[in-house]
């Protein structure tokens, strides 16, 4: 099933502050992504609503297997096209920023031979 970009990115976002730091929570992603928390909280109702996340009794963001399995995907698409950006040159900042942009729309044909292409890199 196809989801929207957006929730994508705060799936994908959730998967990232949790390897930093353990722990996530709404605000958290506000602050990160640079949005106001009553949007953040609509999505995040939205995500657990169609059974993408979970919230602990502390207000913890958890990942369910289904929201998990999108965002590790949304992550290595993104560090694959970042690495491919580099390699031919695009600074890192830039490739960084790109490949948000890009991420969502490549096919797993692509990311099957981008993983391929790059892993002697």
């Amino acid at each position: 099933m196809k989801i929207q970009e957006s929730a994508e990115n705060y799936l994908e976002m959730i998967l990232i502050l949790t390897n930093q730091r353990g722990q996530v929570r709404s605000i958290d992603i506000a602050t990160e992504l640079g949005f106001s928390k009553p949007s953040v909280s609509i999505a995040m109702k939205n995500l657990r609503m169609n059974g993408y996340v979970e919230v602990d009794d502390n207000g913890h963001l958890l990942l369910t297997d289904k929201g998990y399995q999108i965002a590790s995907s949304m992550y290595e698409r993104h560090n694959l096209v970042t690495k491919l950006l580099v390699h031919i040159g695009v600074p890192h900042e830039i490739a960084k920023v790109d490949a948000c942009k890009i991420e969502h729309d490549l096919s797993k044909e692509s990311v099957s031979k981008l993983k391929e292409f790059l892993s002697d890199k």
